[in-house]
């Protein structure tokens, strides 16, 4: 959630809140696909739509249901990823995730038209923006969304992967 974000950069200006990651780069955090090795090296906490957390879990169970992942293992990686965003005992959360708020859904729809976007690639996009308006340092974009990444390119934001892929 925006406010949200703003007091905790207002209470804790130590923390790099650099990096904005979608959820093509955040599979990447527990699945070792091509890429992974940036995503990896991105300053924590990083910043995430509330969506995220289920497009991610999607995404792991997909690839279970292809045969890439065992049914163990998925179920390990989706508690990972639900302990990565809302923290545990022994540690703070992984991800500062965003609400999807009314001006985050107008912005989205607004970018959608921009950029031809598909409507949660919009929100991504929107949440990023909303989270750099609320702290500049906010400058880095990370996903493996070609689409995505040239939208967020044209809106200002270094990318992540820096070297473009094949389609």
């Amino acid at each position: 959630m925006v406010g949200r974000l703003d007091a905790r950069v207002d209470r804790r200006r130590g923390p790099q809140l650099s990096a904005f990651a979608d959820s093509s780069a955040l599979v990447k955090l527990y699945v070792p696909e091509d890429g992974h090795e940036q995503v990896e090296r991105l300053p924590a906490p990083l910043l995430i739509s509330v969506l995220a957390r289920v497009e991610v879990a999607a995404a792991l169970w997909r690839k279970h249901r292809g045969g890439e992942l065992d049914l163990d293992d998925t179920h390990t990686l989706t508690r990972a990823l639900a302990a990565d965003c809302a923290g545990t005992r022994e540690h703070a959360p992984r991800f500062l995730a965003l609400a999807v708020t009314d001006g985050i859904v107008e912005r989205a729809a607004e970018l959608a038209a921009t950029h031809g976007l598909r409507a949660y690639d919009a929100i991504q996009l929107a949440s990023a923006l909303a989270a750099r308006a609320a702290d500049a340092r906010c400058a880095t974009f990370a996903s493996f969304n070609d689409d995505l990444t040239a939208a967020a390119t044209a809106e200002g934001f270094g990318a992540l992967p820096i070297a473009p892929r094949a389609r």
